[in-house]
């Protein structure tokens, strides 16, 4: 059997063609799983549980089949859905879990996490995730009208794309230092990370001793997926329509 991790989907009206590559995924290949794991950016923009949105009730239906056919599903915030809670979680059948927990992937303790932390040059998305975060401010932003919210993450994604274009991208990348360190303050030797949309499995020594840092794409284009069994770890995309 096999584990499957996807990651910066960023599931929108706009890109219809993701929508259906997504539910396509969860209504075949994710009910076959032995689990399911979301790491953060499910959607491009998620403004609360009680947005009425046609999309969050599409993406409930698919993911709630999944949990349906036996197959557990494990979600982390990302930088665009950290307003994702318990009840929105509860229709779609997954448990919101730690960013930064370990999970024991057939016998291999791995530190899974969205990966946002670990970009600690980029000190200017940094203050911002540490204001969003804020439970004062949530408490403020889930208070105002769905129409005020809509507005305000618009705002965010121009803003978004602005810094994007206009950082270094190794800036936005991940410090190896603060991942040496997540992975020993874990007491681990593997991560699986999204955020930075640059898949790869990337092999290091720590410490004298073998380490492992598998990146998961993003679904901008085509799905990309994590598959985790007993002996490897594969990035790929989705299987054929």
């Amino acid at each position: 059997m096999t584990t499957l991790f996807v990651s910066d989907l960023h599931l929108d009206d706009a890109r219809p063609h993701i929508v259906a590559d997504f539910e396509r995924f969860c209504a075949g290949e994710a009910r076959q799983a032995d689990a399911l794991y979301v790491l953060g950016d499910l959607f491009e923009a998620y403004i609360g549980d009680d947005d009425d949105a046609a999309l969050n009730a599409r993406i409930v239906h698919a993911l709630h089949g999944v949990a349906d056919a036996g197959v557990p599903v494990g979600f982390i915030a990302g930088n665009r859905d950290f307003l994702l809670g318990e009840d929105y979680a509860r229709r779609c059948g997954m448990e919101i879990l730690e960013d930064g927990g370990v999970v024991d992937l057939y016998g291999t303790p791995t530190l899974v996490l969205h990966g946002d932390v670990l970009c600690t040059d980029d000190a200017a998305y940094l203050a911002f995730r540490r204001q969003v975060r804020n439970p004062a401010w949530q408490v403020a932003f889930l208070a105002r009208p769905l129409a005020e919210r809509r507005a305000f993450a618009a705002q965010a994604r121009d803003a978004s794309r602005a810094h994007t274009s206009q950082t270094d991208m190794a800036i936005m990348d991940v410090n190896q230092s603060a991942v040496e360190h997540a992975l020993r303050q874990a007491g681990v030797a593997r991560m699986i990370h999204g955020h930075t949309h640059r898949p790869a499995i990337h092999d290091f020594m720590l410490d004298g001793k073998p380490a492992q840092r598998i990146v998961l794409g993003d679904w901008y284009e085509q799905g990309s997926v994590l598959r985790v069994d007993r002996d490897t770890a594969s990035l790929a995309g989705l299987a054929p329509r």
